[in-house]
């Protein structure tokens, strides 16, 4: 039997869900999404610290290997990305963070020679941001309290992360209130896509409600192989189920991809959408040939400093015997305790070069030893904190590239990050900044030792070494089908998210970004969903 939709969604993520319920819902469309992995209901999922059970090992996430970065001596990292339905926001530390403005007047400013326009300023983006927030503690111009995604202040802050905000405002930060407010800069504590410890995710929070809506079709373990490509027009989809058998559905509405920075690009290639060379070489013909596919791959740097502290201080052995015991019952009694926190309730936005210049450097505040594979060696599994910068307008650019035409392998990753000259000197800035911290009080009289990196070394040269050697994703791949303007060459789609060449595609997630915001992630990629849903229901 051969099935067609009004609309079908690739990518159950942070986008796809809020595009598919919006269709659905508010469009009357019938839509179908198809999500390669999981469902999101599930207690580790659910629990805030489930993240460090998640982050090494989980179903609920896919591990993309980067090629061997010749600048970092050959290393190869790991990419972990959602498989589950919510995507990222279903596997995330649930941080809320929208970038500044100056971010989405440069997307609009970029994209202004377009002759078919949509803006794309802070002005333009900032009723999207409000419109989709119940936040618990703002209301104002920058916030709103009527939307499904739920924002809230961390239901737990440890001593540690208390202390951390007093030693950077020691340094001369000042206290901030709110990082998607008036100003970014200066430290505070984070806000969380949660109410009461429960995530809020783009699945609870757009899926959930239109889950007994006729129009809206899920099919969840759906891996979709290639976008169905006829005389310059998107009609369908090949997908294959766990079994391994392959449909075919229909359209006569539009295909969006959403299937993140890294897998949308590797579908619009196996669909015959990129670059003409690189498509001969997998023996598949070219539908729309555009350069830029795969290219211009952004993503934040993240390098960690950690101190063992000189007490029973931070969140190490919370979860062993009584206290898991007591904490767990605290959690599912009363929505409160340790288990309400994902760890990360602290941060700061600075500029160690000048402090009243646009922040260059993220940190992020986790109250434990936070051990991986490459520093299980190097540091004692105790009491401590973890500190990790980032640069949050990187220059450096990567890529994404086939395999092979099969559709299950995995596409070859190679995201240069620190690369860029300009991107190490802000890192060993940020590092040698956030050292100082570790140093000020009230912090350091909580801290026996700095394991890494050494302070007794703080030359260029020796953080360079060590941000080689643990520089990771901050888990923001983006940029890798970017909007452009009319002349440029490596621009893949228009300011409406258009693919360019083809007619009714369109692609949604963070790959479309002409350049990656300074912050996490996930709620710009739930406001491109947002805009594009009005896009596609306004028929531009």
């Amino acid at each position: 039997m051969t099935e067609s939709f009004d609309h079908i969604v690739v990518g159950g993520g942070s986008s796809g869900c809020v595009i598919a319920a919006r269709l659905a819902t508010e469009g009357k469309a019938r839509v179908l999404l198809l999500e390669a992995g999981h469902d999101h209901h599930h207690p580790l999922l659910d629990m805030p610290p489930g993240i460090f059970k998640m982050i090494n090992g989980s179903k609920f996430m896919r591990y993309h290997q980067t090629t061997p970065q010749a600048h970092l001596d050959g290393r190869i990292h790991d990419i972990p990305q959602g498989h589950v339905l919510g995507g990222g926001s279903s596997v995330n530390a649930q941080v809320y963070m929208r970038g500044r403005p100056s971010d989405y007047d440069e997307w609009d400013e970029i994209l202004r020679g377009n002759n078919d326009r949509v803006g794309w300023a802070w002005e333009d983006v900032l009723p999207h941001f409000r419109g989709m927030e119940d936040n618990n503690r703002l209301s104002n111009d920058h916030h709103g309290t009527d939307g499904p995604l739920q924002v809230s202040d961390p239901g737990h802050i440890n001593e540690f992360s208390r202390w951390f905000v007093q030693a950077v405002q020691a340094m001369g930060e000042p206290y901030n209130a709110d990082f998607n407010g008036e100003s970014q800069r200066g430290v505070g504590f984070y806000q969380f896509m949660n109410r009461h410890g429960r995530r809020s995710s783009a699945a609870y929070a757009y899926i959930e409600p239109a889950r007994d809506n006729a129009n809206l079709v899920v099919r969840l373990h759906a891996t979709v192989q290639r976008v169905l490509v006829e005389k310059g027009r998107a009609i369908g989809v090949v997908y294959h189920d766990p079994a391994g058998d392959v449909h075919t559905v229909y359209t006569d509405g539009e295909v969006i991809v959403a299937a993140g920075a890294l897998v949308s690009p590797k579908l619009l290639m196996l669909s015959g959408v990129g670059p003409p060379d690189h498509l001969a070489e997998h023996g598949i013909d070219c539908k729309a040939g555009l350069n830029g596919v795969g290219q211009h791959l952004i993503d934040h740097p993240e390098v960690p400093m950690t101190a063992i502290a000189n007490g029973p201080y931070g969140y190490y052995r919370q979860g062993v015997g009584w206290r898991m015991l007591k904490n767990g019952l605290q959690f599912k009694l009363f929505g409160s305790g340790p288990v309400t926190s994902a760890g990360v309730e602290a941060g700061a936005f600075v500029n160690p070069d000048d402090a009243e210049a646009p922040p260059s450097i993220q940190a992020f505040c986790v109250p434990i030893v936070y051990l991986d594979r490459d520093t299980l060696d190097l540091v004692e599994d105790d009491y401590g904190v973890t500190i990790t910068t980032v640069v949050i307008k990187p220059k450096s650019r990567g890529q994404v590239r086939l395999a092979s035409a099969d559709p299950d392998q995995m596409p070859l990753v190679s995201p240069h990050l620190l690369k860029d000259k300009d991107d190490m000197r802000t890192m060993i800035k940020g590092q040698r900044f956030f050292l100082r911290v570790l140093q000020q009080k009230p912090l350091a009289d909580r801290i026996k030792q700095i394991a890494i990196p050494s302070p007794q070394d703080v030359s260029d040269d020796a953080i360079a070494a060590h941000c080689k050697r643990f520089v990771k994703t901050n888990y923001h791949p983006a940029g890798t089908c970017k909007m452009g303007a009319d002349g440029d060459s490596m621009a893949v789609l228009d300011a409406k998210m258009r693919v360019r060449g083809i007619d009714n595609l369109r692609v949604c997630d963070m790959s479309a970004v002409p350049n990656i915001n300074a912050g996490n992630t996930n709620a710009p990629a739930m406001m491109l969903g947002n805009r594009c849903a009005d896009l596609v229901m306004r028929g531009s």
